[in-house]
Parts: C-alpha cells; structure tokens; sequence
C-alpha cells in the first residue's frame, strides 16, 4: 500500500465534510505531531525515573551522606542537579530551589496549552460544521420545492453530523493525552517538593551542610 492509498479515506472524508472537517484532520495531525514531541521530550528528560533520586533523599533523610552522593551521581533525572545543589543548600534557600523547579516544570509543560485548546474547541468546531451542513440541506429541500426527496434531506444530515463525529474524535483522545501529562507533571511537582523540603530539613541533621560547604557553593 503505497501513501496515496493510506491517504485516500482521508481525501474521501474531506471531500464529504467540506472545508471543517479539513480544518479538524489538520488539527488533528497536529495534535498527534505535539503529543510525540510531547513524549519523547519526557522521555528524554527522564519524567517518572527518580528512583536513584528517592534513593538519594532517603539516605540523606537518615544521615548518610556518602551513599546520598552516590545515588545523586547515578541519576539520570532532570531533577538530579536541582537536589544535587539542594545538598549543599541552605534552608532558607528552600523558596529558590522550588523556583528554579518550576522553571523546569514550565519547559515541560509548553505545548500543552495547544492540546487543551484543541481539546475544548475541536467539538465546537464539529458542531459548526454540522450547522453549516443543516443549513445546506434545508435549502436544498427548499429548492426541490413540491419534488420533495426524503433522500436529499437524509443525505444532507448524514453529511452534516460527520463534522460532529470527526470533531469528537479530535477531542476525546486529545483529552485523555492532555489529561495524563497533567497527571505526570503533578507528580513531578510531589517528587521535586518532597526531595528540596526533605534534604533541607532532614530528620537526622548530623550531617546537615555545614556554613563553609554553603560559602563554597555560593
């Protein structure tokens, strides 16, 4: 099957809908180009793989530096230089180095904006279409005046509702995706809190950074 063939029932589709329907299937291409983007940008990142990163707030929790800085070095999360530096970090520095997380949150969060967007407007955008396709069937079963043919009006609104159907289409896994990031990104904020708030205030503070450590990373 070669690409004009993938692409036929696409080309049938639009050339049924009209002008709405090619509005929604790029919308929609675009909406699968961001999510892929979307992926592999977290994937990269290293979103959700914070175990050596656990494993470093929790040896610090109880003390043990040395097996704290092993843990940091082998993490391969984005959040790794964050708490790297929340090690040698003041308490009251807790408001910068939460900061300095969202501005990574923020970077991972561009594009889904666009996917929220979608999600809302795609349907409204079926519906539109749907109505411009009522209004043509009802004038076309004006202008057969008294040869009125059931069919006409039946085709009409066959058409008309495929807006509809490829607008829910656009929108329904759009906001199943949009949903999960959110789901990923609230978690990442758990994880980043929870590392900063903990390795600032540990319950074992006899290896707490000492003044000249601070001064050296200052």
């Amino acid at each position: 099957m070669d690409f004009t063939q993938l692409l036929a029932p696409f080309v049938r589709i639009a050339e049924i809908g009209g002008p709405v329907v090619v509005i929604l299937i790029c919308v929609g291409l675009l909406t699968l180009a961001v999510t892929i983007y979307k992926l592999w940008q977290f994937w990269m990142a290293g979103v959700g793989r914070h175990n050596a990163l656990r494993a470093c707030v929790a040896a610090w929790d109880h003390g043990d530096r040395t097996a704290a800085r092993v843990a940091i070095d082998s993490s391969s999360s984005y959040l790794a230089p964050l708490v790297d530096i929340a090690l040698s970090a003041d308490p009251d520095m807790a408001e910068r180095l939460q900061a300095d997380a969202e501005s990574s949150f923020s970077k991972l969060e561009r594009g889904l904006r666009l996917l929220d967007s979608v999600a809302q407007l795609a349907p409204l955008l079926g519906l539109f279409g749907t109505v411009l396709g009522m209004i043509e069937a009802f004038q076309s079963l004006q202008d057969a005046g008294a040869q009125v043919d059931p069919s006409i009006l039946a085709g009409g609104i066959w058409v008309a509702l495929l807006t509809t159907a490829v607008g829910l289409v656009v929108a329904m896994p759009t906001a199943f995706i949009l949903s999960w990031f959110e789901s990923r990104m609230e978690a990442e904020r758990v994880v980043a809190d929870q590392a900063i708030m903990t390795i600032l205030r540990p319950v074992n503070k006899t290896h707490a950074p000492s003044p000249d450590m601070v001064a050296a990373h200052a």
